[in-house]
């Protein structure tokens, strides 16, 4: 970001992430890094032509600048002469453009990117636009019928934080206790507002109830109202039922959903669910169709998932804990909305599990080098693999079971093998191949490790895991 700012001359940078993620967080801290003093930020607001002027307007007054607009034209004609005029303007929520209201926007900006472009060294300023809504994003900017198609000179797309930068964060106002990072990865993953959210309200180190309570149930609590507000106030229809049944039952299958949305509108209801699924998964991004590993692309054996653990913890866990608070005690509603976290936390766990061996392996540590990206494996013959590692190099082959109680590991092992048995026997590749099985957990004892050894099992817990980054 900073490259793109030092370099003095016309850009038209886009910067695309899920909402809390820091998009408008690192345009400050770049612009500061850089020394750029003249700058515009306008959020857009979900409104009609007139309304997306007001707020422009508004922005304008408080940056200082005396122009005005009354129109998305004069808007556009702003954003040229100011950058001319060595400003950066950062158009937040720029994916509202996309609504056939605003649309001409896009039309008119184009002549002024256009114009700009054509005058690149002579233009010390440049345009950010933001968007956290992918699929509009996208088709607003790389559709090939787009008005403003091949016009930016630069993309950014903002992921979660590492798992590393989650323990640098938990290592300097908390502490890295295996438990903490399941159930703080559990329920923001790599978000760094919520950690910060839980860092001002001084509960980053708390135990589980006090946080909770501050984050959640409290009339100021930060996080009360985060996924009404920024997930699911755009949705419409039947899509919450189907957000709702896929937290409460990760790694469904399509008849599955068809099923339940049978079971609680009619049969009628599932006709529909193949566009409720389409929709969420590409234009929202709220949820993703896993195949397991080796799996061909076009494979009827996908599972679908939430993406966003902060959307699934809420869905399946506090949602209706936090709505009843006004009615039931506070204290039952925090032990209630405990509990199904720590259900959730089985599911949380595989996740955590295969991202910290993509990390490690990333970084040159631990003992399993990779050369696939971690999955699991499922079939229709009811086998189940939690995890499975490929290193082709060394053709080792890795199959591992993820239980949060560390009690339940040894009685997973016999499954384990056979699964693994039946996975060697349908894929003839890794025939030869050093076969190796691990259990995982958050936490493992000297005698439950002393036993999974026995069975030559590799016990892992999540500090084993962890060691290092």
């Amino acid at each position: 970001m900073q490259r793109i700012l030092e370099r003095r001359r016309w850009f038209f940078l886009q910067i695309s992430g899920r909402r809390r993620i820091g998009k408008t967080a690192l345009i400050q801290e770049a612009l500061r890094g850089a020394g750029i003093a003249r700058t515009l930020y306008v959020q857009i607001p979900d409104s009609d032509p007139a309304g997306v002027v007001a707020a422009c307007n508004g922005y304008l007054e408080t940056f200082g600048i005396d122009d005005r607009v009354t129109s998305l034209g004069e808007l556009a004609q702003l954003i040229g002469r100011l950058t001319l005029d060595g400003y950066v303007v950062a158009l937040d929520e720029f994916q509202y453009f996309h609504r056939k209201q605003l649309s001409d926007f896009c039309s008119l900006l184009q002549a002024e990117v256009d114009r700009l472009a054509a005058r690149a060294a002579e233009v010390p300023g440049g345009l950010i636009v933001l968007g956290s809504l992918h699929a509009e994003m996208t088709a607003m900017l790389e559709n090939r019928d787009a008005p403003l198609f091949n016009r930016t000179t630069d993309a950014l797309e903002l992921g979660h934080l590492d798992i590393a930068s989650v323990l640098e964060i938990l290592r300097t106002h908390a502490d890295d206790e295996p438990w903490r990072l399941l159930f703080l990865w559990n329920l923001f993953e790599g978000v760094p507002k919520f950690y910060r959210d839980a860092y001002e309200q001084g509960v980053l180190d708390a135990e589980r109830k006090p946080l909770l309570q501050s984050l959640f149930f409290s009339s100021s609590s930060p996080l009360r109202n985060e996924a009404d507000n920024w997930f699911l106030r755009e949705l419409r229809g039947r899509y919450d039922m189907v957000l709702q049944y896929l937290a409460k039952h990760p790694g469904c299958t399509n008849a599955d959903i068809e099923a339940a949305m049978a079971a609680l509108s009619g049969p009628g209801e599932m006709r529909q669910v193949g566009g409720y699924l389409k929709i969420l998964s590409e234009r929202y991004r709220m949820i993703e169709r896993r195949l397991p590993i080796f799996a061909p692309p076009r494979a009827r054996s996908g599972r679908y998932y939430i993406r966003d653990n902060f959307l699934r913890a809420w869905l399946s866990a506090l949602q209706r804990p936090v709505s009843a608070v006004a009615f039931r005690p506070v204290d039952t509603l925090v032990d209630q909305a405990g509990a199904r976290l720590a259900d959730v936390e089985g599911y949380a766990l595989e996740d955590l599990a295969g991202q910290l061996y993509e990390e490690r392996s990333r970084l040159r540590i631990g003992d399993f080098p990779l050369s696939e990206r971690i999955h699991g494996y499922w079939d229709r013959a009811d086998v189940e693999i939690d995890l499975v590692a490929v290193n082709e190099d060394e053709q080792r082959i890795r199959f591992g079971t993820c239980k949060r109680n560390p009690e339940r590991l040894p009685g997973a092992l016999d499954a384990l093998k056979r699964s693994a048995d039946r996975f060697l026997n349908s894929h003839g590749r890794f025939n030869g191949w050093r076969s190796e099985y691990v259990a995982i957990a958050p936490d493992i004892g000297p005698d439950l490790r002393a036993e999974l050894a026995a069975h030559d099992v590799i016990p892992q817990s999540l500090v084993d895991l962890i060691r290092g980054l």
